[in-house]
């Protein structure tokens, strides 16, 4: 029904950059937020940065300054630019879309995600 699909994960040494993609199949417009997450090896999946159908934008403390969250919503398209990477960056990164609605009505569609990982 909605699929998402991330790219643009790799091998990097620390202080690189990436630009990680996420293509969705239906407009932005149709949810509430778009998210990028990230899961580390024997860690819980945490919210990295988020996006409002507003355009506003939000990032955990770990990445602020060094991420950015876009759009286009032309493209129907998410982005994450990925700055200065630490190893501690490394992770499984991946793309949520937050429906509208509220209680059992909230939808959460989410990709497979992309593999970040830096070598210190």
């Amino acid at each position: 029904q909605v699929q998402l699909v991330e790219s643009g994960g790799g091998l990097v040494q620390a202080g690189g950059s990436l630009r990680l993609s996420c293509a969705v199949s239906r407009n932005l417009f149709n949810f509430a937020a778009m998210g990028w997450y990230r899961q580390a090896p024997g860690k819980t999946r945490e919210l990295v940065a988020t996006i409002t159908s507003g355009g506003n934008t939000n990032y955990a403390d770990s990445v602020k300054g060094r991420f950015t969250v876009s759009r286009d919503t032309a493209k129907n398209t998410v982005y994450l630019q990925v700055n200065s990477l630490k190893p501690e960056d490394t992770a499984v990164y991946y793309c949520n879309a937050e429906g509208f609605g509220y209680d059992d009505e909230k939808e959460f569609y989410w990709g497979q995600g992309t593999q970040v990982t830096v070598s210190s």
